[in-house]
């Protein structure tokens, strides 16, 4: 094993290449789209979603809330939304559902969001991995700013550590102080601060900023702290608690399942994803610092590609941060095999020429990605553009 020392590593001024990612981009890896959510949590076989008291409080209210006759289930965006007004309000819904019974439900509704997206694919096809592999062979003076909960691409980077990247998820973590109630398989290295860097090794920082949150992000109520659970994003809707892992080694060899809570405190840890409301509350002090950091990237951007992100309705901060932070002379690029003219119109709001890719992200990735992050001007592009009918 060779020597290492600890150096900086810096970002440069400004960034190639900004990556927006919708959930069209993790629907190739098989993480569910969110209008499949709820049919998800109706129609499953799996026990939890049938029995647990969460997923049974859920229904009731939406079948007493919502019509959900012949298989058409509401959006995830008016349940939360309907939700949200009466919190917002502190009013109650009769004298079933007090304010308190509303935020029940919505915790309720939230957790198995994070139930649904959590449970493991046999659908992945490498994507993301092919992803990575090209940015770190074409150039990686790139960020990510991705709308979507799931761990898919943060698991894909594994390969890129240490030698050739460091995840930056703009946020402080727990895991960086290295505290003695927090396992050593938790512990994460700041790409902030010096870093270890290995003979041989050339790492950069790239920002991976999840701007609606993480399944494997956990939020302590009572430390205000955020711990990162890289690997591990399991919760239990019986307990609605989350479960952590001592992973199998030579020494233990079967895997370990334990209640999870916070190792400072012993509280209970919050899911810490902000849910598709049209009244998003984005006054948590994480979720502010993922959006300046975003507006940051966004200003340094020569180029943004957006990945399956059809700029939802209630999404219209993240459009917000778009119109205030854009150069004008920034390209915008557009990768979705479901385009059409109203998609298209979001982005031409956004830019007067944007380039259309009418095609799969896989594809994307395979045919255009290398040669677009490599390339110092929009002129290479224009043929792909007018091709997919600008």
């Amino acid at each position: 094993m060779g020597s290492q020392q600890e150096s900086y590593i810096k970002y440069d001024q400004e960034r190639d290449t900004l990556f927006v990612f919708g959930a069209g981009a993790s629907i190739a890896e098989g993480a569910p789209l969110q209008r499949d959510i709820l049919k998800l949590i109706y129609e499953s076989d799996d026990e939890q979603l049938n029995t647990s008291e969460a997923a049974k409080q859920v229904r009731l209210f939406i079948n007493e809330n919502f019509d959900i006759t012949d298989g058409a289930y509401a959006s995830l965006e008016s349940i939360f939304g309907y939700l949200d007004y009466f919190i917002s309000k502190r009013e109650g819904l009769g004298k079933e559902y007090t304010t308190l019974r509303i935020l029940e439900i919505k915790e309720a509704l939230i957790q198995l969001v994070h139930y649904v997206i959590a449970k493991p694919s046999g659908n992945r096809n490498g994507t993301y991995r092919k992803f990575w592999g090209l940015v770190a062979e074409t150039n990686r003076n790139v960020s990510v700013v991705t709308m979507n909960y799931d761990t898919l691409l943060d698991e894909a980077f594994d390969f890129l550590y240490p030698d050739k990247a460091y995840i930056d998820y703009c946020i402080e973590l727990m895991n960086y102080h290295y505290y003695d109630d927090i396992s050593a398989f938790d512990w994460w290295i700041n790409p902030r601060e010096p870093v270890p860097v290995w003979d041989g090794g050339d790492p950069k920082p790239i920002k991976l900023i999840k701007v609606h949150g993480s399944l494997n992000w956990k939020y302590c109520n009572c430390c205000n702290q955020v711990l990162l659970t890289a690997w591990d994003t399991k919760i239990d809707l019986c307990s609605m608690g989350f479960k952590g892992y001592i992973h199998a080694s030579c020494e233990n060899p079967e895997t370990v399942e334990f209640d999870l809570s916070c190792p400072l405190d012993g509280n209970r840890f919050d899911t810490f994803i902000v849910p598709p409301s049209h009244i998003k509350d984005l006054s948590h002090p994480a979720i502010n610092k993922l959006l300046d950091e975003t507006a940051i990237e966004i200003r340094k951007a020569k180029k943004v590609v957006f990945v399956g992100y059809s700029f939802p309705e209630a999404d219209v901060h993240i459009k917000a941060l778009l119109r205030k932070n854009l150069k004008e002379n920034t390209e915008i690029h557009v990768v979705d095999p479901y385009l059409n003219d109203s998609i298209r119109s979001n982005y031409k709001s956004l830019s007067a020429t944007p380039f259309f890719y009418d095609k799969t992200f896989e594809s994307f990735v395979v045919e255009d990605l290398a040669s677009l992050i490599a390339s110092p001007n929009k002129s290479k592009h224009a043929d792909a553009a007018s091709c997919a009918g600008v």
